[in-house]
């Protein structure tokens, strides 16, 4: 298959890891952060870390979006969904979310309407089915998504829709890069771009990164040699001096995005004064809320909401690996109390998430390294 086959090709790979290995100065390390999930996933179930000399080291940043929702929206959700004649609709990748008062699962299980669609446009026509009820849709994601759910409240506004409403949750990349760069936790040599929300917002945005920052940045595609490029031209820039940004996905991503996309978000959202991201607490300007035109369309204000901040629990380090301090095995609570099954923290839910990546398909890699050093693994034994 076209840009697939191509970009899995095992030699290939091979080859590249010679060279990654060959590009870095002796007694250096680097630390790349690959900002993506969709990345982070594509790494530990590819085994990639196989392929990186020891002097590499991925750590994982915030670009999960289910991740990244705190607890307390999901609280605010869920009150929404057990008013009276409401449907909730959301992402798959929601319902097992734990909030402080449970998941949508629980409160489905209660006798919530909730249901699970696989765009906006599906919750408008439960909205067109069910007119004497109230269906909001769970919007979540990052730039990626927006679009989708701008286009949908344009849609429902053409069509008179007024039982169709949207609890917004998108939030937005470079604020969030740019509150790990200004973390002292953490010392970054450059950055594995995200691919998805760069095929919307174009690469440009992130110049400030190597200006302001002095830091490089590769955006990269999901097929494993996208990313083993993508850390090799890291590499290829420090060794040179150079501090730029990169597009090493241009078959897919455009270096000024999808002026269409971009032009439906505009029209129909706007900036929060702030928006709080678990891990990163609140950061200003970081995410975006329902326009003034479109506010008909916003449950926020349709809906009395709780807006009651809810700590994650205290076992759970979700933010600590959001900001790339921890990997997801140094987690207390890794693979123990928190699995898939019964996820602590939202890290284990989504795919994209760097815990339940690893769960996964990290720990098969992580197991032949322990073969390989005959060293014990902290946090496995019990799984065994």
């Amino acid at each position: 298959m076209r840009f697939v086959d191509e970009y899995r090709d095992a030699d290939r790979a091979r080859a590249l890891g010679e060279r990654i290995a060959a590009a870095c100065r002796p007694g250096r390390r680097y630390t790349f952060m690959e900002v993506c999930g969709g990345h982070t996933h594509t790494i530990y179930k590819h085994g990639l870390e196989d392929h990186l000399p020891p002097e590499v080291n991925l750590v994982h940043g915030p670009g999960c979006p289910v991740c990244v929702i705190p607890m307390g929206r999901v609280d605010d959700a869920i009150h929404i969904a057990r008013q009276p004649d409401v449907i909730m609709t959301s992402f798959g990748d929601m319902m097992r979310v734990p909030g402080g008062s449970g998941s949508f699962l629980d409160a489905k299980a209660e006798g919530a309407d909730i249901r699970m669609v696989y765009s906006p446009l599906d919750a408008l026509k439960i909205a067109r089915a069910n007119p004497d009820r109230r269906v909001v849709f769970m919007a979540i994601g990052f730039e990626t998504t927006a679009p989708s759910t701008a286009v949908t409240v344009l849609r429902a506004a053409a069509e008179g829709l007024s039982n169709f409403s949207v609890f917004c949750n998108h939030v937005l990349i470079i604020p969030a890069i740019k509150a790990i760069l200004d973390s002292p936790d953490l010392r970054l040599d450059g950055f594995i771009g995200p691919g998805h929300v760069s095929a919307v917002i174009g690469c440009q945005p992130y110049e400030f990164i190597a200006h302001d920052y002095g830091k490089p940045m590769v955006v990269a595609g999901f097929e494993p040699l996208d990313i083993l490029t993508s850390v090799h031209m890291l590499l290829g820039q420090l060794a040179e001096g150079r501090c730029q940004v990169e597009n090493q996905y241009a078959r897919v991503v455009p270096w000024h995005g999808n002026r269409v996309a971009l032009s439906a978000i505009g029209q129909v959202m706007r900036l929060r004064p702030h928006f709080e991201w678990r891990g990163l607490g609140f950061i200003a300007h970081s995410a975006l809320a329902m326009a003034e035109d479109y506010a008909a369309f916003d449950a926020e204000r349709v809906f009395d909401l709780p807006g009651v901040r809810v700590a994650d629990p205290r076992s759970c380090q979700c933010g600590e690996v959001l900001k790339g301090v921890l990997k997801p095995w140094e987690c207390k609570v890794f693979g123990t109390a928190c699995t898939p099954e019964t996820p602590i923290g939202t890290c284990m839910v989504s795919s994209e998430g760097a815990c339940a990546a690893y769960y996964n398909f990290g720990r098969f890699s992580r197991e032949r390294m322990r073969a390989a050093a005959d060293e014990p693994l902290a946090g496995e034994a019990s799984r065994a």
